[in-house]
């Protein structure tokens, strides 16, 4: 695996410029530092909605946006930051025991979120209050 910092931060993926159509990608422990577990994506999120609003215990995420643009805001337990992603070669790089929320959708946006794990409700915490009081432990 590559030496990556384990905090929250931007990550600029290859991109290839061609007159046909650009091209970008991510490999696992080369662009991002874990190793993929799953992947999904959100698409068609009606305005003023809201996504995410969870923490991971120990899941990593990477979050692009693939098409269009849309806000993540980070809670780390002490302090708050909106990242805004609008490019589809920057990604978002969450390490664990973060509280984020994916808002401020565009019209036909589409986030893909890459994760080291797959889907385990223990390792959620939905509640921020919660993720406040894990934090501080």
């Amino acid at each position: 695996m590559a030496d990556f910092e384990q905090k929250v931060q931007i990550i600029q993926l290859p991109k290839f410029l061609d007159e046909r159509g650009n091209l970008s990608f991510l490999e696992s422990g080369k662009h991002i530092p874990f190793k993929i577990g799953r992947c999904y994506w959100i698409y068609d999120v009606p305005g003023g909605c809201l996504r995410g609003s969870h923490a991971f215990k120990t899941q990593q995420e990477f979050i692009v946006a693939l098409s269009g643009s849309f806000d993540v805001v980070i809670h780390d337990g002490v302090e708050e930051r909106r990242y805004s992603l609008s490019r589809s070669y920057y990604g978002l790089y969450l390490p664990p025991m973060h509280y984020r929320t994916l808002d401020n959708f565009s019209t036909n946006s589409l986030a893909l979120v890459v994760s080291s794990a797959g889907f385990t409700e223990e390792d959620y915490i939905r509640d921020f209050d919660e993720f406040i009081r894990e934090v501080r432990k």
